[in-house]
């Protein structure tokens, strides 16, 4: 989620429904290039004179540097680690289309057409020299198009800038670790934080740990839910909070009530925050035209209240990643001192300069100027007091006020530019001429004791540009909540107000607006139904207190339609911020698992549920009945064929079986060359391709999607 948030409709995704109303239109991070933008020479004297001024690179690389912004951005992907074909798809790209497409490369003048980023572990994330346009419009790469396309549409790749990568590998994130994506739309990252945590996890087994993926904008997160589908994960529930205002969700401890974790804090956070996207200029060109330094300025504010709610939620030990796809340092090495002379001493900024060596960074700046549209400041001193609504001290390195803090006087030194005291060189910046990437900025804080109390009161104005439509909000923030025990704190707007330490009544019936509310299955009938049908043994996959459900989910009649699996560690948190009143808004949880037939497709003695697509390579390992072992002969042709009779499969002992099997939904698994009839069972494990059937009177038919089916088909050619 850089993924080119830009000023427009994101700066404001994390107030409330008011400000949000009169925002513009958001643009998509990972829209199409429009064909009618895209060849135009860009550029933007404001944009220009601002980052010469700030320096963010040499002046003898300036030419270099706005040279490749005006560059369309190269497409690249990542391969999912956890993928059945990780392995085969690393192999075609390496052995097939690294050579296929280098006649095409040469004559569009690049050295090789694509490549692994050499900084990405295991060769899985890739770099192309052609962008998503060239790649969808040139007929040459129609076959590169169309792998990339069903790959990703089946959760075996995931299209998603190179920069983009990078914060989730510097989180190092363990798969007993709790994890929360604040600002998590649309998902990528999110996607990359999930597939950490099962690549680490034991194999045959789900992970201790989990993902939070929180986004503020319900139809982004729409996005969000659809991109992690793919994932095939337990360990995920997506929420609707505002990143600022994430709830504490704690529950007092009694004899009455007693829950296996008490205070959800995370092990990790990641904090990619909404900012005004210059990094993203190479896919969204747009942004040349309508840049000026007050939308990094209108955004400083809100990304460290965002960064110290982040901070509040992080468990001591912990750490956390900032990151924005901008190259301003007011919203970038501005927001980092401002958290650090905050915290006091309790956060610490990492130096990861010996991780991932081969990705070429910049140290974070030490020094920088502050703009609007009264000109250019160096210290705080310099600002009018009727500019100093919109510019604040904290954007400056020092900080500092202009009154000297023991006499009171006004400071005579002040008028030399500012650098700040602090270690910002830990910082890591990405310049799109290193690698030929996008821009990029992330500081990567560990948190050593529980952060101060801390009670402070300020202004500050936030306009679509620097010079109109300006709204002025107070912000009243309260002290961290490392005790998890102060009230938790909402947006209320009032005439363009925020008012903050106002304890809001808990949800009614324990309902938000508009979301269902999460509803364990205690219904032991369905329950034991699904164990006696599938053969699941409760000690080896518990369904009892892991099975979700929600009002969307039921009938009219009350009969349950769609019923999700969740993990431990999501059951827990679960159960805890239903202790705690649903604070957190809960948009999505876990995976479904199981999908209600209709009642002319099931037979009496049969099973009304049947596994989902999404959910059958998580509970697969644990099935001891309705198991269907073909060779490779009649799985293909089931795929081909969609529905097959008993007898005309190729090995009438297969087709014996089916016919023995109960009617209802089946699983056939793909068994090896050693067995010639497909009668023996096998052992399961993350290698086992599988589809589901149904099985009817008289044939088995196939409950696998056209896309899922040629994509098995393509891999099984190989």
């Amino acid at each position: 989620m850089g993924r080119g948030r830009r000023h427009r409709g994101r700066s404001h995704r994390n107030q409330s429904e008011e400000s949000r109303e009169n925002a513009p239109k958001p643009l998509k991070s990972d829209a199409p290039f429009d064909s009618t933008i895209q060849n135009r020479t860009w550029s933007n004297l404001d944009f220009e004179e601002y980052y010469k001024e700030q320096r963010i690179v040499k002046a003898e690389e300036w030419d270099s540097f706005i040279e490749i912004l005006r560059k369309p951005l190269p497409a690249a992907f990542r391969v999912n680690s956890n993928g059945q074909f990780c392995d085969e798809i690393l192999s075609m790209l390496e052995n097939d289309f690294v050579k296929s497409l280098q006649a095409e490369a040469v004559e569009s003048g690049e050295v090789e057409a694509i490549k692994p980023l050499p900084w990405y572990p295991n060769n899985l994330a890739w770099h192309s020299n052609f962008s998503r346009k060239e790649i969808r419009k040139n007929q040459t790469l129609e076959r590169f198009h169309e792998f990339l396309k069903l790959e990703t549409e089946v959760g075996n790749m995931t299209r998603q800038e190179a920069v983009s990568m990078v914060p989730p590998l510097f989180l190092d994130v363990h798969p007993d670790h709790f994890v929360l994506d604040m600002c998590a739309a649309p998902g990528s990252k999110t996607f990359q934080l999930l597939e950490i945590i099962h690549e680490s996890a034991e194999p045959g087994s789900l992970p201790n740990g989990m993902v939070v993926a929180n986004d503020v904008d319900y139809k982004r997160s729409n996005l969000l839910i659809h991109q992690t589908k793919r994932t095939c994960t337990t360990n995920l529930i997506v929420t609707n909070n505002e990143g600022q205002h994430f709830p504490n969700c704690n529950s007092i401890a009694s004899e009455k009530c007693h829950h296996p974790i008490d205070q959800l804090l995370f092990d990790r956070v990641l904090c990619d925050v909404p900012c005004s996207g210059d990094g993203t200029l190479r896919k969204a060109p747009d942004i040349w035209r309508r840049w000026n330094s007050g939308s990094g300025n209108g955004l400083h504010s809100l990304q460290v209240v965002i960064a110290m709610r982040g901070l509040s939620l992080l468990k001591v030990g912990g750490r956390m990643v900032y990151s924005t796809c901008s190259m301003n340092p007011i919203e970038d090495e501005a927001v980092v001192a401002q958290i650090l002379r905050r915290c006091g001493g309790s956060v610490e900024l990492v130096d990861v300069s010996d991780k991932l060596p081969q990705l070429i960074r910049r140290p974070g700046l030490k020094k920088w100027k502050v703009h609007d549209r009264g000109g250019w400041y160096r210290s705080y001193k310099d600002v009018p007091k009727v500019q100093r609504d919109g510019v604040l001290r904290s954007m400056f390195p020092s900080g500092k006020s202009d009154k000297d803090s023991t006499t009171g006087e006004i400071a005579s030194d002040e008028s030399a530019e500012e650098v700040c005291d602090l270690p910002l060189e830990r910082c890591v910046r990405i310049v799109p001429h290193d690698q030929n990437t996008g821009g990029f900025f992330i500081a990567v804080l560990h948190k050593v004791s529980s952060l101060p109390d801390f009670q402070e009161k300020r202004r500050y104005t936030r306009g679509r540009n620097s010079s109109e439509n300006k709204e002025e909000i107070v912000v009243e923030e309260e002290a961290a909540s490392d005790n998890g025990l102060k009230l938790e704190k909402e947006s209320t707007i009032k005439e363009g107000t925020v008012e903050l330490g106002k304890e809001v009544p808990p949800p009614v019936k324990g309902k938000w607006k508009g979301l269902d509310p999460v509803v364990f299955l205690r219904d032991e009938t369905v329950i034991d139904g699904i164990k006696r049908f599938y053969g699941i043994n409760d000690e080896s996959f518990p369904l009892n207190g892991h099975l979700v459900t929600r009002n969307s989910d039921t009938s009219t009649k009350g009969n349950v339609k769609r019923i999700y699996y969740v993990s431990r560690s999501v059951k827990d948190v679960l159960e805890l911020n239903l202790a705690a009143g649903e604070k957190i808004k809960v948009a999505s949880v876990g995976l479904k698992m199981f999908e209600k037939q209709s009642a002319r497709e099931c037979e009496a003695g049969s099973c009304s549920f049947r596994i989902t697509s999404e959910g059958l390579p998580v509970i697969l390992p644990y099935m001891t009945k309705q198991l269907l072992y073909a060779t490779m002969v009649d799985f293909k042709n089931l795929l081909q064929y969609k529905s097959i009779k008993f007898t005309d499969f190729v090995h009438p002992q297969f087709g014996q079986k089916a016919a023995e099997v109960a009617e209802g939904y089946c699983v056939v698994i793909l068994v090896d060359g050693t067995q010639k009839d497909g009668s023996e069972a096998v052992k399961v494990n993350s290698s086992t391709i599988a589809i589901g059937c149904w099985k009817g009177k008289a044939s088995l038919t196939v409950m696998v999607t056209t896309v899922d089916c040629d994509q098995l088909i393509q891999k099984l050619a190989c």
